[in-house]
């Protein structure tokens, strides 16, 4: 073999070897999505003669209560949306002002343009603050600590009603009990954790409220989410064929074709 031909021969294994190892490097420093935390259970089923386990991740029931404007609302009225739950009550003179100021941070952060007297961007994210003590929490008592705290009324409640309800909810459905931190009253909710949902109510985190590292992460998180494709229309073909044997393989058919190439072309110039 002639210094030209094995030149060739070189780039030919050269170029899938470079696409594999740059696929590669991007694909181990991917972005890393927010994992889901409640499994319901995982279905097996076998496809193209391989076993497949789904796992089917909890979706929060829906729950109606009434919010600081003294509308009825259901957690499934604002489809679409990522959502952030905290638990407070009006009285609290401990870890709930402190809740309350860092999530009005938090939509602060959610302005168009970053400006304060531009309007919230309302399609991204919907906040929702539980009251622990509805008895003395009503309609006008969440309004007035809703306005203290200069919350935008337009995607935060602040919701009230069936105290059982409300607990039943939070260790049910989300689980506070099991990612707190802390032990928690199965009568009385106080937590310092923000739990988030995404646009299919599955939990996706369980945040430290009054951790100014994880309210950063948590924001970076929704835009994650927000971004996050259907699992039914997510393309894995990259996924399947970025593999070291293809890569191999795909090799042996490159000098193959190029053996063939070189011996024919002798074969006329003999």
């Amino acid at each position: 073999m002639n210094k030209k031909s094995f030149l060739s021969l070189c780039i030919a294994i050269l170029i899938p070897v470079t696409c594999y190892l740059l696929l590669k490097s991007a694909s181990d420093n991917a972005v890393n999505i927010p994992r889901h935390y409640l499994l319901d259970t995982v279905i097996q089923s076998v496809k193209d003669g391989k076993q497949i386990n789904d796992s089917i991740w909890h979706k929060t029931a829906n729950i109606t209560l009434t919010n600081q404007l003294g509308d009825t609302v259901s957690l499934y009225d604002r489809p679409g949306k990522i959502i952030v739950i905290d638990y407070i009550f009006t009285h609290c003179r401990s870890i709930c002002p402190v809740l309350t100021r860092n999530m009005v941070k938090l939509q602060h952060s959610f302005i168009v343009g970053g400006d304060l007297r531009k309007k919230i961007d309302t399609s991204v994210v919907q906040f929702i603050s539980f009251t622990i003590d509805a008895d003395r929490d009503t309609v006008k008592a969440l309004k007035d600590y809703a306005d203290r705290f200069g919350v935008n009324h337009d995607n935060w409640w602040l919701l009230t009603g069936d105290q059982k309800k409300i607990s039943r909810f939070a260790f049910e459905e989300l689980k506070v009990d099991q990612f707190s931190g802390e032990p928690i009253d199965s009568d009385f909710v106080h937590t310092n954790r923000f739990v988030v949902l995404d646009k299919d109510y599955a939990v996706r985190g369980f945040y430290n409220g009054l951790d100014t590292l994880e309210l950063s992460k948590l924001a970076r998180d929704i835009g994650l989410l927000m971004l996050e494709k259907d699992k039914s229309k997510k393309s894995l073909v990259f996924l399947e064929i970025i593999n070291l044997k293809w890569m191999w393989l795909i090799i042996v058919i490159i000098v193959a074709i190029f053996v063939a190439y070189m011996s024919k072309r002798r074969g006329i110039n003999g």
